[in-house]
């Protein structure tokens, strides 16, 4: 367990390019230390700008794209190619942009006349993850894993006092009865977000700002799940000013 290091950044767009920039930096390193690198995606509207702006980088070019095992940390449970799907987002932004490798692009299932059921569907993806790991086994199944925080605290599709938040022994679950629509959704558990070296959480808005400070606080992860995933090696904060207009004074390092 690694103690949250915060970042402030002055707007939501400073922080996307910052975040951007990290996180070509940080694949970099990782394809020339290890060959490759994993990475796990978030959905949402901050998640898709970093995307964008490692689109309209340069600096993108540094990425070995065949190298790069893509991940999401969940996905709406609809039809392939709907807007709602996270994927669809990090498509339009990145992926139809850059020569990845469609079979290293882990995509979740899509609820389709394969996957109607999404407990199946979310076994098929554990399945998926316990296979890569088997090729590369260590303490890390991620480099970065990047997730977004919602204004009641959720993280991935895990909601607080859901169900779904108590899951050990499934590495990826269906979540039902979601209070955001689609109400059908896959997320990773716990014990698989908290299993990358490093975890970013990306939060911009002065409506995450409550959520921001009482995960920070130490609330509890039932109650606040963004309170509950650190990673292995590093856990990192990337506010905006209004994301962390309700931390106490000094908390946290600005940038410009």
């Amino acid at each position: 367990m690694s103690t949250p290091d915060v970042v402030v950044h002055l707007d939501a767009d400073v922080l996307a390019a910052a975040a951007a920039a990290r996180l070509v930096s940080r694949i970099v390193d990782a394809q020339a230390s290890r060959g490759k690198a994993s990475v796990v995606l978030t959905g949402g509207g901050i998640g898709t700008r970093v995307l964008a702006a490692i689109a309209a980088s340069p600096a993108r070019d540094a990425i070995d794209w065949r190298r790069l095992d893509l991940w999401w940390g969940d996905e709406r449970f609809v039809p392939a190619g709907d807007d709602e799907r996270n994927d669809a987002g990090a498509d339009a932004a990145l992926l139809a942009r850059v020569p990845v490798d469609p079979t290293r692009v882990h995509r979740m299932p899509a609820a389709d006349d394969r996957w109607a059921d999404a407990e199946a569907a979310a076994a098929a993806y554990a399945d998926e993850l316990a296979g890569y790991a088997a090729t590369d086994p260590g303490s890390a199944l991620f480099d970065v894993l990047l997730l977004g925080v919602g204004p009641d605290g959720h993280v991935a599709s895990l909601f607080p006092e859901h169900p779904a938040l108590h899951e050990t022994d499934a590495s990826v679950v269906a979540v039902h009865g979601s209070p955001k629509p689609p109400p059908t959704r896959l997320s990773m558990t716990f014990p698989t977000l908290r299993s990358a070296h490093e975890v970013w959480f990306l939060v911009s808005g002065r409506e995450k700002s409550g959520a921001v400070r009482l995960a920070l606080e130490g609330a509890g992860r039932t109650q606040v799940p963004a309170a509950g995933v650190t990673g292995l090696n590093r856990t990192l904060w990337l506010l905006d000013r209004e994301a962390a207009s309700e931390l106490p004074a000094g908390f946290g390092r600005p940038q410009s």
